[in-house]
């Protein structure tokens, strides 16, 4: 009787976990345990305090633009263009800097200028009415090639020791850049999940009409989750010049690809209306910790690409798995209602 009882106790506690955490999170916390334990065993300095302060370093870029990309695709849109704009960034604020600007208005003026490329994808999607995976491809090869032509296709040096401390100084022996991020994770997971605004991007992400009808703004709102992903992408590519103390025109090649996995295995739907930016950061971790160890145990650069774009498959099929799932739950539930 008591073994009965203690086995009804231990799956109602199971279950009260998975219904806290989410059963999509708890299997993205199994695959980063999996990734941690597979590369440990292939290289012991893959599990060290140094080892997990870089992969946070190296999410840092990715992170922000995650961020950004998390609104963007749960209102039903998306972005191509932020590897490119990051480039830009780097490179417009290294040449503001070499123009002896202020770094406080060297730093403006490029996310302003990350606002305004977010605007002009906006208007594109809103008013000429082209799909935003068509949009955004016309900005991210617009955009590099401004990143080029501004700097004659060759990196532009910082020497502003002042500018260069945000990508060295570390705060508790974790770099600013990784502070940035998390603070991005919290401010913008809590409008998400907290405020009117968030609430409406999920609204037209389920349905834009329905929005519209309700009263919402589609557009306006579309056009501000735009300019965001602009602005966090531009400061990205900010902190990423400071740490690598040059502006580089070359420099995020495929950045947008990997924020998007990481948003899509974090439980994104790709059709819109769901997900959270809690399961944001656990795809950022996931697939930062994945592209290190591969770095790590020496796997070749294009075996690399083979394999993040098997990451990404993958998370695009668990996004079908999951959506399938949804569907079935709420046919059932309508079909409970009806009787």
């Amino acid at each position: 009787m008591k073994n009965s009882e203690n086995t009804q106790s231990r799956e109602s506690g199971a279950k009260k976990i998975i219904s806290l955490v989410g059963g999509d999170k708890l299997v993205l916390i199994g695959a980063i345990i999996v990734v941690f334990v597979l590369f440990t065993s292939l290289n012991k300095n893959f599990l060290t305090w140094a080892n997990f302060v870089n992969i946070l370093v190296a999410a840092s870029l990715i992170g922000m633009v995650a961020v950004g990309h998390t609104y963007l695709i749960i209102a039903g849109q998306n972005d191509l263009s932020p590897g490119s704009l990051a480039a830009f960034s780097g490179v417009l604020v290294a040449l503001l800097l070499g123009m002896d600007i202020p770094i406080v208005i060297s730093i403006l003026i490029t996310l302003a200028a990350g606002a305004v490329v977010g605007l002009f994808n906006a208007w594109m999607v809103n008013k000429i009415k082209l799909e935003a995976f068509i949009a955004t491809l016309v900005t991210q090869s617009i955009i590099r090639g401004f990143a080029y032509i501004i700097c004659g296709g060759k990196p532009v040096a910082i020497s502003n020791r002042a500018f260069i401390k945000i990508g060295t100084t570390r705060f508790l022996d974790i770099p600013v850049a990784v502070w940035l991020m998390i603070a991005a994770f919290i401010v913008f997971g809590f409008i998400l999940a907290k405020t009117k605004f968030g609430r409406s991007v999920y609204a037209i992400g389920g349905s834009s009409e329905a929005a519209r009808l309700a009263g919402l703004n589609p557009q306006r709102i579309i056009t501000l989750c735009f300019i965001m992903i602009g602005v966090l992408t531009a400061l990205g590519g900010i902190v990423f010049a400071a740490r690598m103390n040059a502006g580089q025109p070359s420099a995020n090649v495929n950045l947008e690809f990997d924020a998007i996995t990481a948003v899509i295995l974090g439980g994104v739907s790709f059709a819109g209306g769901v997900g959270s930016m809690g399961g944001t950061v656990l795809g950022i971790l996931l697939i930062q910790s994945f592209n290190t160890g591969l770095t790590m145990v020496n796997i070749p650069t294009f075996w690399q690409y083979v394999a993040r774009g098997g990451l990404l498959l993958f998370a695009l099929a668990f996004d079908f798995i999951r959506k399938e799932r949804r569907n079935k739950e709420l046919l059932a539930a309508s079909m409970r209602n009806a009787k």
